[in-house]
């Protein structure tokens, strides 16, 4: 879809407000308390993903309404609408996952329902959390209209016995109760202080990931990927970024004139160099989709390997998302990096990325290191090909323990996450295991589900520097470990993943980004023919998403 807001000058809303014909539409809009001279104003759709039950979401309304103030404030009308939106710790090791990756999508769509059907002149996106932001990105790239993104900020990181808690603590903490290793008490005094305000959860997990990457594309204001959510910086961005969205309709400019393949290789440059989650991969390529640039897995490797990694947040780490936006947030970072960065591609504020970081100070090192003491000198996210990933799989590399970026071991196969649970719940498996769910992708599951209570069990358990776990399914942001996901072709589509047999020996190699099964190919056809056809029976919107969706290499998105 490309757009049809010929420039500056030129307004869609006069689609329903222009001519006799447009009375009745004029009728309505009186209705709701539009007035004459409101009716000479752009229309500013603000999208908000509000509601009473995700931590990331329930700041929301606070936000919209400083978006709405500062548009009211710089000439415009806002006009609030909301959109669906899932909690993935709520929804996780239950059919709720499900429904999580597919959302992405309804929110797209949603998004393009109400911009287009209303006739809205611009667009300020206030999400948080994980499908939430992609899904509005999206939706930005697909209408192409001046847009701008704020997000609802992180949540600050828990404390317990002077030590910084978050929600990763208490997923590996059932581990660490389920071995034994504490008791259902100890259990509870974590639970009770790891997510101690609003905003998404605090360490360099998916949502915070993807707010990062917002600021580093150019959609949001510099410094607004990092703001808590509490803090009364999230509302003055929110103010600003009103404003801002009146600039882009004055100056004429539209998404994809900032969502470019340069600023899409800039993001992903950052996001290596955070070490961030590996749903932003899927993510990115899916913008890229919409916004019918070539971005590819193999893309993602070759700036993994130019980028150095320079943080370590949670779960990589003892910092937060609070200690990066004090250490100068992603401006800090975009200045280290900035050689391998295209520094004249500009974000919403009309500058370019080498105009914003020359208004940025050094880092100090202790959050963000300096290049030249960067922990790895490539980025914290890895690609993997090989016979078993013919199209790619992601693992977050600077989470695996160094005894495991090389290993060699048998395959324990599940075919779905529960088994898999259940297994490691009883301890059901062995030292240099690796442990495969397959039938998780985006149609086989259906709805690629992450499976963050396996890899968090496993670490809780003291297992993450023993044991391996694939699939063709997603791993969480806050995962640590040797969790290698998105392996393509997933299993319903004829992958290897879904021909793999209990002690087919899986060979690793993430520093050669190598994943591969030591079977003859003609073992693997022989299976191949036996195998019977995948069926998925699901009926609703998950039955639709099953028949429409693509692999975890194309973004997984719809055909």
């Amino acid at each position: 879809m490309t757009s049809d807001n010929g420039g500056a000058g030129e307004r869609r809303s006069n689609k329903v407000l222009k001519g006799i014909e447009r009375a009745p539409h004029r009728s309505l809009l009186r209705a709701v308390g539009v007035t004459e001279y409101e009716m000479t104003l752009p229309f500013i759709g603000v999208v908000s993903a509000y509601n009473e039950i995700i931590p990331g979401h329930v700041n929301l309304d606070k936000v919209a309404e400083a978006v709405k103030a500062g548009v009211r404030t710089a000439g415009g009308v806002p006009f609030q609408c909301e959109v669906p939106s899932i909690d993935d710790g709520i929804a996780m090791n239950h059919l709720g996952m499900k429904y999580s990756l597919p959302s992405r999508e309804l929110i797209a769509d949603s998004i393009e329902t109400m911009a287009i059907a209303h006739a809205f002149d611009g667009l300020v996106l206030v999400p948080a959390c994980d499908k939430i932001i992609p899904g509005m990105l999206m939706a930005a790239a697909r209408l192409d209209m001046p847009t701008v993104v704020v997000t609802g900020g992180p949540m600050l990181a828990g404390t317990l016995d002077g030590e910084a808690i978050d929600l990763m603590t208490v997923f590996e903490a059932v581990g660490r109760a389920a071995s034994g290793n504490i008791t259902e008490e100890e259990l509870l005094a974590i639970e009770s202080v790891a997510c101690p305000t609003c905003g998404s959860c605090s360490g360099m997990f998916t949502a915070n990931t993807m707010s990062c990457l917002t600021e580093a594309v150019g959609l949001a204001l510099p410094g607004a990927g990092t703001s808590p959510a509490v803090s009364s910086q999230r509302i003055r961005d929110a103010k600003e970024t009103g404003r801002a969205v009146m600039d882009l309709i004055e100056r004429g400019v539209t998404a994809r004139q900032i969502v470019t393949e340069a600023s899409l290789r800039n993001a992903l440059a950052v996001d290596v160099s955070l070490g961030g989650s590996t749903n932003t991969v899927l993510h990115l390529l899916a913008i890229a989709q919409e916004a019918e640039i070539d971005l590819t897995m193999a893309d993602v490797g070759k700036v993994s390997a130019e980028t150095p990694h320079l943080t370590k947040l949670s779960p990589a780490g003892p910092a937060h998302m609070q200690d990066l936006d004090q250490a100068g947030g992603i401006q800090v970072v975009m200045k280290e990096i900035e050689r391998v960065l295209d520094t004249s591609q500009v974000g919403i504020n009309g500058k370019t990325v080498a105009e914003n970081i020359a208004a940025t100070g050094k880092t100090n090192g202790k959050v963000v290191k300096p290049w030249a003491e960067a922990y790895s000198p490539t980025g914290g996210l890895s690609v993997l090909f090989g016979s078993l990933a013919p199209d790619g799989a992601a693992v977050k590399s600077h989470a695996v323990d160094p005894k495991m970026l090389r290993h060699r071991g048998p395959a324990r196969v599940f075919n779905g996450e529960e088994p898999a649970t259940k297994a490691i719940m009883s301890q059901d498996f062995e030292a240099g295991d690796v442990i495969v769910v397959q039938g998780e992708g985006p149609r086989g599951g259906p709805g690629m589900r992450e499976m963050l209570s396996l890899t968090a069990m496993i670490s809780g358990m003291g297992m993450d520097d023993r044991v391996a776990l694939l699939t063709d399914g997603r791993f969480s942001g806050a995962t640590r470990g040797a969790a290698i996901g998105h392996i393509s072709p997933e299993a319903a589509s004829g992958g290897p993943i879904g021909l793999l047999r209990d002690g087919d020996m899986i060979e690793i190699d993430i520093p050669g980004g190598r994943l591969d099964v030591d079977v003859s190919a003609e073992e693997m056809e022989r299976r191949r023919r036996e195998q019977p056809e995948w069926t998925t029976k699901v009926k609703g919107y998950l039955g639709r998403y099953a028949r429409m969706v693509t692999s975890a290499d194309t973004g997984a998105v719809l055909r």
